[in-house]
C-alpha cells in the first residue's frame, strides 16, 4: 500500500472537500425570505393534509343539510303503459274452450305520490343533532391536524435557522483559523514551535471544513422538508428570517394554562365523541316511537276501473290522509341496542376523563420543558461569555510562547461548540413555546 506524507495527506482531504462542496448547490443568503408566520399561512392554504381535511369538513356540512332536508316533503312521480289480452272465462271447465270476455286493452296512469313525516320519534331531529356534532368534531379535528402541521413546520422552519447559524458560526471560524494558521507557518519557520504544532492546526481545520459540508447539506435537506410542507418547489432556497429569540416569548403561571385547557385539541375531541354516543342513544330509543305522517295520491287514468259499472274514459282522483303506526315488536328488538348504546356512553365519558389526565400531563411536560429550555439558554448565554473570555485568554498566551497548541485548539472548539450550543438551546426552547401551545389549542 502506498504511503503519502502528512502535509501531502491534509492536501488531498482539503482538495476532496472543495470538490464536493463545488458540486453542491451553493447555500446563500438569498432567496425566498420568509417569517415563520408567513410559513404557516403558506403551510394553512397549500399543505395537502390540510386540503383533505377541508373537504372532509365540507362533506360532513353537506351531510347536514342532507338531514334537513328530509323535512321536506317526498313526492313521487310515476307513470305506466300497458296492453292487456282479451280475459278467457273456463265457464265449461279448464279443458273447455273458454268464452272470451272482451276488454280494453290499452291501459294507461300518470300520478303524484306525496308524504310528509309529521312526528317519528323525533328521529329527524336527532339526525340532524348528529350531523351537527359530526361536524364541530371534523372541524376540531381538522384545528388539530392544521395545528400539528404547524408545528412540523415550526420544527423544519428552526432546524434550517439553527442550520445557517452553524454555517455562519462556522464559515467565520474557518476563516479565523485560516489567519492562525499563517501565523503558525511564520513561527515554525522562526523555528520558535514545533511541525507537530502546524500539522495539529491543519488536521483541525480540514475536520472543520467537513463539518461545514455536513452542514451545507443539513441547510439543503431541512429547505427540501420546508418546500415540500408549504407547496413550493425542492429547489427553491428559503431564507429565515426571524431572529432567535425565546427570551421574548411570555411564560405565564401554570394555573393560567390550566385553566384554559378545555380548549385543548383532544379535550374537545373526545367532548364531541361523548356528545355523539348521547344522541346515537337518543336516536336509538327512538325507534320505538309513534310515527305520524300525512300522505297523498293524485293521479289521471284509463280506462276507469274504480267504481263499477267501468268506463272506457280517462278519469282522475286523488286522496289524502294520515297515517299513523307503532312498532310493537320494537320493544323487544330494540332492547339490545338500548343497552349498546348506554354502553357506548359510558365508555366514551372514561374515554373523555382519561383524555383530560392526559392532555393535563401532556400540558404539565410541556411547561416544564419550556422552562428548562429557556433555563439553559441562560446558560448558553454565560458559556458563550466564558469561552469567549478563554479563548481570548489562551490565544495570545500561545503566540507569546506560554500555553501549548492543545490548549489553543481546544479554546478554540470549546468557543465554536458553546456558540453551537447557544443556537441549539434557542431553537429547542422557541420549539418548546410551540409544542406548549400546541397542547393548549392555540397554535
Amino acid at each position: 500500500m502506498r504511503s503519502y506524507s502528512k502535509p501531502l495527506f491534509y492536501g488531498i482531504l482539503n482538495l476532496v472537500v472543495f470538490t464536493a462542496r463545488a458540486q453542491q448547490k451553493p447555500v446563500t443568503s438569498t432567496g425566498l425570505k420568509l417569517s415563520l408566520f408567513a410559513v404557516w399561512h403558506m403551510v394553512d392554504s397549500y399543505n395537502k393534509t390540510n386540503q383533505v381535511k377541508q373537504l372532509q369538513v365540507d362533506e360532513v356540512n353537506q351531510n347536514v343539510l342532507d338531514s334537513k332536508a328530509e323535512r321536506l316533503p317526498e313526492l313521487v312521480a310515476s307513470g305506466n303503459f300497458e296492453e292487456a289480452s282479451d280475459l278467457p272465462i273456463y265457464d265449461q271447465g279448464v279443458f273447455n274452450t273458454p268464452s272470451q270476455h272482451k276488454i280494453i286493452h290499452t291501459r294507461y296512469k300518470i300520478g303524484v305520490d306525496g308524504y310528509l313525516n309529521i312526528y317519528n320519534g323525533n328521529k329527524t331531529n336527532l339526525k340532524i343533532t348528529e350531523g351537527e356534532v359530526l361536524k364541530e368534531l371534523e372541524l376540531v379535528r381538522q384545528q388539530a391536524t392544521a395545528s400539528g402541521i404547524r408545528l412540523l413546520a415550526a420544527a423544519y422552519y428552526l432546524e434550517l435557522k439553527r442550520s445557517y447559524v452553524f454555517e455562519l458560526l462556522m464559515v467565520k471560524n474557518i476563516d479565523d483559523q485560516d489567519k492562525q494558521l499563517a501565523k503558525i507557518k511564520m513561527l515554525l519557520q522562526q523555528g520558535v514551535i514545533l511541525k507537530s504544532d502546524l500539522l495539529r492546526a491543519e488536521l483541525k481545520l480540514s475536520n472543520q471544513r467537513v463539518s461545514l459540508l455536513q452542514i451545507e447539506n443539513d441547510i439543503l435537506i431541512a429547505n427540501q422538508k420546508l418546500n415540500i410542507l408549504i407547496g413550493q418547489p425542492d429547489n427553491q432556497v428559503i431564507v429565515p428570517v426571524d431572529d432567535l429569540q425565546p427570551e421574548n416569548l411570555v411564560l405565564k403561571p401554570y394555573d393560567d394554562y390550566l385553566s384554559t385547557l378545555a380548549q385543548a385539541y383532544d379535550n374537545r375531541i373526545a367532548g364531541q365523541e361523548k356528545s355523539l354516543s348521547e344522541v346515537h342513544l337518543k336516536n336509538v330509543k327512538a325507534n320505538v316511537a309513534w310515527k305520524i305522517g300525512l300522505y297523498s295520491n293524485f293521479q289521471y287514468a284509463y280506462p276507469e276501473t274504480f267504481l263499477y259499472p267501468y268506463s272506457a274514459n280517462i278519469y282522475s282522483l286523488g286522496v289524502a290522509g294520515l297515517k299513523v303506526s307503532f312498532p310493537i315488536s320494537g320493544y323487544y328488538l330494540n332492547t339490545h341496542k338500548q343497552k349498546v348504546a348506554y354502553i357506548e356512553v359510558q365508555k366514551q365519558q372514561i374515554i373523555y376523563a382519561d383524555m383530560q389526565d392526559k392532555v393535563r400531563q401532556r400540558l404539565n411536560e410541556a411547561y416544564l420543558r419550556f422552562k428548562e429550555a429557556l433555563t439553559k439558554v441562560n446558560v448558553a448565554k454565560v458559556n458563550v461569555t466564558q469561552a469567549t473570555e478563554n479563548y481570548r485568554i489562551v490565544r495570545n498566551t500561545y503566540f507569546s510562547q506560554t500555553s501549548l497548541i492543545t490548549d489553543f485548539l481546544d479554546a478554540d472548539v470549546q468557543l465554536l461548540q458553546t456558540n453551537f450550543d447557544l443556537a441549539s438551546a434557542q431553537v429547542t426552547a422557541q420549539l418548546q413555546y410551540y409544542q406548549l401551545q400546541n397542547v393548549l389549542g392555540n397554535l
